[in-house]
């Protein structure tokens, strides 16, 4: 997901404010009998108000709240409940056949009700549209869809154990077939779901204001309070929003600095801290003519990354470092890169770039997002890490957040850092998105036993039989370098004394729960 989760042949761009819910279907109440507005602030946007165009955590926030899923996953879950389905269960032995019973009581914003063909045309137009910053590798296993009264059913190219994770995701965000083109993302601003929240108005890059769908049915069994989502351009405008009380939430990302001094006992505030499987990797174009198309000239690099001098000189502590592909407290963890490169040693980094045959230093661009978090702190840290060494000289530039989504998708940067939020509590989010052949993260990597040992740990139910294979895959990641992991985030959300459930919110995936939030 990740911050990431990404893919662009179209992007949805909104320019006004549009009101996308019919009177018939929602009824805005008074303030005094609806409750008060909760305004949440964060650093991540929605990208795109499509499911089918957008696989960031900004966009995946909205979704979660605005669209409805078969599956979701409640916080804290390992396994995904049903939401917009009555049952949902693979119903042969090859996990290859997965069903889903719809139930029959959703209707859309135009009060027509739900049906199995809507679900089928859902993912359907996912695959057929095939964004390159949209989340179609979720789907890759799908060979066929087929509805027939309340019932649709899956026909996988392949076993695949995961395949309930992916339906729960945005990527399985179920949208009217009579309102949305099959063949291209839907212009204009509007959203007809069928989430707990109706969208009443957007501004791109700005706000979104969500109103409780008293229409809503499936796992969530109250809707929340009004939601204002404030989207701010970096973690110090959020911070000052913060400060001055314009916002009643705080959450993804405030500065390291104001993070590190949070007191969880100051009674004005409630802090919740949590463990979480976002990551965020250094990403190295493998390309043949690129500066790190040598795996010798990538495992130099892994040499030269310090981990805790990022996490402390830029993150002030809010970070783990990472060692690995699949994060701590994810099955199937190992240590990997400690592994190979237990420290950082100039030597070996020098030995490996003289044996490829390289002129030092090796010149080439590192790009990051602008406004996203640290990323330019980072940026400069890791430049200074690399420069310092000799062996490499780095040049940094900095693109807004759209841009540099472009330019990636493009395969033509030559190293690039991205947050990555899981898309559900299983190692195989950190597998083929990744560094499968054709990932999302579109470094040009492609490794047969790679894709194998990926596809030989979808077949097991029991997922701690895939153990053998996700070791095999983070050692054979750690020896050929596409991917350096750099840290393991810390999940934060900070809100006013008068606001309860924001421990709820966020879990360290893609959802994000503003209908647990309410006035104390």
């Amino acid at each position: 997901m990740g911050s990431v989760r990404i893919r662009t042949r179209a992007i949805l761009i909104v320019l006004t404010v549009v009101a996308v819910a019919t009177a018939a279907y929602l009824v805005l109440l008074p303030p005094d009998e609806q409750g008060r507005t909760i305004k949440v602030g964060t650093t991540e946007p929605a990208t795109s108000l499509d499911p089918a165009g957008s696989y960031d955590s900004g966009s995946l926030a909205l979704y979660s709240n605005v669209f409805q899923t078969l599956l979701t996953l409640k916080a804290g879950a390992v396994e995904p409940v049903p939401d917009a389905a009555e049952s949902c269960s693979f119903v042969t032995p090859d996990l290859r056949t997965y069903r889903c019973l719809l139930r029959s009581d959703i209707t859309f914003p135009s009060g027509r009700s739900m049906t199995a063909a809507d679900v089928k045309f859902s993912f359907e137009r996912v695959k057929q549209i095939d964004s390159e910053v949209g989340p179609a590798s979720l789907l890759e296993t799908i060979d066929s869809v087929d509805a027939r009264d309340r019932i649709v059913n899956f026909r996988l190219t392949r076993p695949d154990a995961t395949f309930p994770f992916k339906v729960a995701t945005g990527a399985g965000s179920i949208v009217d077939s009579t309102k949305y083109p099959i063949d291209a993302l839907r212009p204009g601003g509007q959203i007809d779901g069928t989430g707990p929240y109706a969208l009443v108005s957007y501004v791109k890059g700005e706000k979104a204001v969500l109103s409780p769908n008293s229409h809503y049915k499936g796992a969530i069994k109250e809707t929340g309070q009004p939601i204002e989502l404030r989207y701010y351009d970096d973690p110090d405008a959020l911070a000052q929003a913060w400060k001055t009380r314009r916002i009643d939430v705080a959450t993804r990302r405030l500065p390291p600095e104001v993070l590190a001094d949070l007191n969880p006992s100051d009674p004005g505030l409630h802090v919740s801290e949590a463990s979480s499987s976002e990551t965020r990797n250094l990403y190295l174009n493998t390309r043949r003519g690129r500066p790190f198309h040598d795996p010798r000239i990538r495992q130099a690099m892994a040499w030269l990354i310090d981990r805790e001098r990022l996490a402390y000189n830029v993150y002030e502590g809010t970070i783990d470092p990472l060692y690995s592909l699949i994060p701590t407290g994810i099955a199937g963890h190992t240590t990997s890169f400690f592994d190979n490169y237990p420290n950082r040693d100039v030597s070996n980094a020098r030995q490996l770039l003289t044996e490829a045959g390289e002129a030092l230093p090796l010149h080439f661009t590192y790009s990051y997002a602008e406004g996203r978090g640290s990323a330019a702190e980072e940026a400069a840290e890791i430049k200074r890490q690399l420069d310092t060494s000799g062996l490499f000289k780095v040049s940094l530039k900095g693109y807004e957040w759209h841009d540099f989504q472009k330019h990636w998708a493009s395969g033509k940067l030559d190293a690039y850092a991205v947050g990555w939020v899981a898309d559900y509590p299983d190692p195989d989010t950190f597998g083929s998105p990744i560094v499968g052949t054709d990932s999302a993260m579109k470094t040009g990597y492609s490794s047969k036993a790679v894709d194998r040992m990926i596809a030989a740990s979808q077949r097991f139910s029991d997922r701690s039989k895939a153990a053998g294979d996700l070791k095999g895959l983070q050692a054979a990641i750690a020896r050929d370098v596409p991917v350096i992991p750099l840290w393991q985030a810390k999940d934060f959300v900070v809100s006013s004394k008068d606001v309860g459930g924001g421990q709820y919110v966020s879990d360290g995936t893609g959802v994000l729960r503003l209908w647990r939030l309410n006035w104390i």
